[in-house]
């Protein structure tokens, strides 16, 4: 039996008992789905696809709430989820809502994935909240920044459309949710990480966890949390979407976790 059989035999079998004892079935975990819904953008397209595989291939049910980067701007606005998913779509229509909703996730240890954007962001949030580098910058939202203070900046080659191998941190989390220490992942970005101040947001307690051949970082998870991870690349591209990629399935289980707790 695979893992994903195996997760959903024990959801029903824990559902079989809640029924027999009496006591209250597990409440569906809900998602947080963040960014400004678009049918032009193709993994938002395709991530009602893989909510319906992760219920039909590895019985993990979510209950997903879009939220459009505006509306998290308000206090507390995934505050309630057992996990947020900060997508791609950049620019938002809202950087300041996209920054609050990984503070609460990272703040309240709510399970959060970012991906494309979202990687971009989460590294963003914490270099200014936790790191002190209150002028860090992403060049998309403030292209005229001084270059002391980019974090993200144009790639020197766009990865928009393009595949490549990833080599992973051996003992990383990313390393447990992939299974392999080499994967090859899609990507769908103009811009990433400007290594001038990885070393500050390492410091701090972020990790680097994934990389290309090149030695580009393209992972990045902070160790102590439930579950945090964000990638450049854009887990959810891969295949047709009728498999849910390992990223993906390892959030939903973490909310299931969350929900269950």
């Amino acid at each position: 039996m695979n893992t994903a059989d195996t997760a959903a035999t024990a959801a029903t079998a824990t559902a079989v008992a809640a029924v027999a004892s009496g006591a209250p079935s597990p409440r569906t975990p809900r998602i947080a789905l963040v960014g400004d819904r678009s049918p032009h953008v193709k993994s938002h397209v395709r991530i009602p696809l893989l909510l319906d595989a992760l219920a039909e291939r590895d019985g993990l049910v979510l209950d997903a709430y879009w939220i459009p980067s505006g509306d998290a701007e308000v206090p507390g606005a995934v505050s309630g989820f057992d996990a947020v998913w900060l997508l791609p779509g950049s620019p938002y229509v809202s950087e300041a809502g996209a920054l609050a909703a990984i503070r609460t996730a990272r703040e309240e240890g709510i399970p959060f994935l970012g991906t494309c954007a979202g990687f971009q962001h989460a590294l963003v949030e914490f270099a200014r909240e936790v790191c002190g580098l209150e002028r860090a910058a992403h060049a998309e939202n403030d292209p005229e920044a001084d270059p002391e203070d980019l974090l993200l900046a144009p790639l020197a080659c766009s990865l928009v459309g393009h595949e490549g191998a990833v080599r992973v941190t051996p003992g990383s989390l990313a390393e447990a949710v992939f299974g392999a220490e080499r994967t090859t992942e899609r990507y769908h970005c103009a811009y990433g990480p400007d290594g001038r101040h990885l070393d500050t947001l390492e410091r701090h307690g972020m990790r680097f966890t994934g990389a290309d051949d090149e030695g580009q970082i393209r992972i990045a998870e902070l160790p102590g949390h439930p579950f945090f991870l964000a990638t450049l690349f854009q887990p959810e591209l891969a295949g047709d979407g009728s498999r849910p990629h390992p990223v993906v399935r390892a959030l939903a289980r973490a909310a299931v976790e969350r929900a269950a707790g």
